[in-house]
């Protein structure tokens, strides 16, 4: 399986906010959920998209003339040129790097060669590599195929997931994994498919069965005011935790709006339902609702 391949957003050196010591993290393309405040929307495909950023646009026209469909340079204005091909040609055109892909094409072998160089900074800082998307699980095939090498060859690997897979297609990667990283976003059913498209049955049930089995988990809850942020949906939270896993850990990830641009970027609407980042009063007063619940709060960032 050595010829599998994958789609990636960006693999990214040096981490320390992923996991043990000093990470490369891959951010793989595809994702079953769509989060209302997601903050890499670039990651909801397979299909390669066409990010534009026109404050660094020349207008020079050098994308239009290697255009397939000839569209206009003003992707803002052209709205036929967000269901384009996605080839790419107008990104290798651009001078100015005012377009660029969302994602590319990588072999298991072309991603080991990306990471031989950060090989010596894993050994000594006990780092390793993570996953995270996007959502990784999204791509079993090249999942399986890419931590089972790496698995080999002795490398610590970590994944970030929503939860949301079929746990027996992807038990063998799991079993490869040194920690994992899971969100509880909301313990509410209908709120949590109202906001990410799908209900939380199964992300439940798998953390359920992997603490049962004693896997290392990290429980994250992006910590959003108007959205999951108040006193019921944490006490409940904390609670299922203590409940389901031997030991007990969350990490509270308070949101931003780091990705706003990038909607733009793309030609999407970014609808902000009303939520907002916590305060640090509010961080605060989440800790110790969770502290309460004898879960201990952990962080890596």
């Amino acid at each position: 399986m050595m010829d599998s391949k994958g789609k990636i957003l960006q693999l990214q050196h040096y981490s320390v906010n992923d996991g043990d010591g000093i990470r490369t993290v891959i951010f793989f393309a595809g994702c079953p959920l769509r989060c209302k405040w997601c903050a890499n929307p670039e990651g909801y495909s397979l299909k390669n998209r066409i990010l534009y950023d026109s404050s660094r646009c020349l207008a020079c026209n050098a994308c239009s003339a290697v255009c397939p469909d000839r569209l206009s340079y003003d992707l803002d204005k052209e709205q036929a040129g967000r269901d384009c091909s996605g080839c790419g040609m107008c990104v290798t055109a651009c001078p100015t790097g005012a377009r660029r892909n969302s994602l590319y094409e990588v072999t298991v072998e072309e991603t080991i060669s990306f990471l031989e160089s950060q090989v010596i900074f894993f050994e000594q800082s006990g780092g390793g590599v993570t996953y995270s998307g996007g959502e990784c699980t999204f791509q079993t095939e090249f999942l399986c195929a890419l931590s089972r090498k790496l698995y080999d060859m002795g490398i610590s690997q970590v994944m970030e997931t929503s939860g949301y897979f079929d746990l027996d297609t992807v038990r063998p990667v799991l079993e490869r994994m040194d920690l994992l990283f899971i969100d509880i976003k909301l313990m509410d059913r209908e709120k949590h498919k109202y906001y990410t498209g799908v209900d939380n049955a199964s992300i439940l049930e798998n953390i359920k069965l992997l603490g049962a089995a004693g896997k290392r988990i990290v429980i994250r809850i992006p910590l959003i005011m108007g959205v999951n942020g108040d006193d019921s949906n944490i006490r409940k939270s904390a609670a299922f935790v203590r409940q389901h896993l031997p030991n007990p850990q969350i990490e509270l990830l308070p949101y931003h709006e780091y990705g706003a641009d990038k909607y733009r970027q793309l030609g999407i609407l970014y609808k902000n339902d009303g939520f907002r980042s916590p305060t640090p009063e509010e961080v605060k007063k989440a800790e110790d609702i969770i502290h309460s619940e004898d879960v201990k709060i952990v962080s890596y960032k």
